[in-house]
């Protein structure tokens, strides 16, 4: 199974935002993850399709955008020019959710579907043919730097059973308290798609560090 890093820039600093992109793609990053928050879905308000633009100038990696926003349709066609390659919406602020999904694959980019901690797997049950991305937070959404969910491994291996009976070849992404510590047992449990930020970007050395949780993304024989 290939293992995608996608380290996220809400842990970068903004100020030297071209040699930390720089930075992570010498590290040999898989995706650049941007966190967009509303201030109203999640208590936090970030970034917007001028970050993605300025992202995107800086890097031919893959854009990974989450959207933690009410209405996140709203924001599809504007993210997409700005160079969004996916998009991954929530399911508890998205009741239209195979239309929103079809939009976002109709406008060229990945449609992912996100759950959180307390959403249950059955939420997205009837889009599995809709999705090439499914997200499976692993801390509750809005800020960086939070404690790792253990019961998310749980959750990670039936979202993978999940996708392998209706043959899905959607990407499993995990997001929160991803670090050297965690990575290992959401990869066993069946994730393939990793985001990390205050672990890369904390990091005495935050280039290494990118490989060294790609290591421990092993299978044991």
């Amino acid at each position: 199974m290939s293992v995608r890093i996608a380290p996220s820039i809400l842990s970068a600093d903004l100020s030297k935002l071209a040699d930390e992109i720089a930075m992570l793609e010498d590290g040999g990053a898989d995706w650049i993850h941007i966190d967009v928050m509303d201030g109203r879905f999640v208590p936090n308000l970030t970034f917007g399709a001028k970050i993605i633009e300025s992202v995107r100038k800086l890097t031919k990696l893959s854009l990974d955008v989450h959207l933690m926003v009410v209405q996140p349709e709203n924001y599809f066609d504007d993210f997409a020019s700005a160079g969004a390659n996916g998009m991954s919406i929530h399911t508890e602020v998205s009741p239209h959710l195979q239309r929103q999904l079809t939009r976002i694959r109709e406008l060229g980019c990945r449609a992912g579907a996100v759950i959180n901690p307390a959403t249950p797997l059955s939420a997205i049950s009837e889009v599995i043919a809709d999705l090439d991305l499914l997200l499976v937070m692993t801390v509750n959404p809005g800020f960086g730097g939070q404690k790792f969910i253990r019961n998310s491994i749980d959750k990670v291996r039936r979202a993978r059973e999940m996708l392998a009976r209706n043959g899905s070849k959607a990407y499993l992404e995990v997001d929160g308290g991803i670090d050297r510590k965690t990575i290992k047992s959401v990869f066993e449990a069946g994730a393939d798609t990793f985001v990390a930020g205050n672990a890369i970007f904390s990091a005495k050395n935050p280039k290494a560090e990118i490989e060294e949780l790609r290591s421990r993304c092993t299978i044991q024989v």
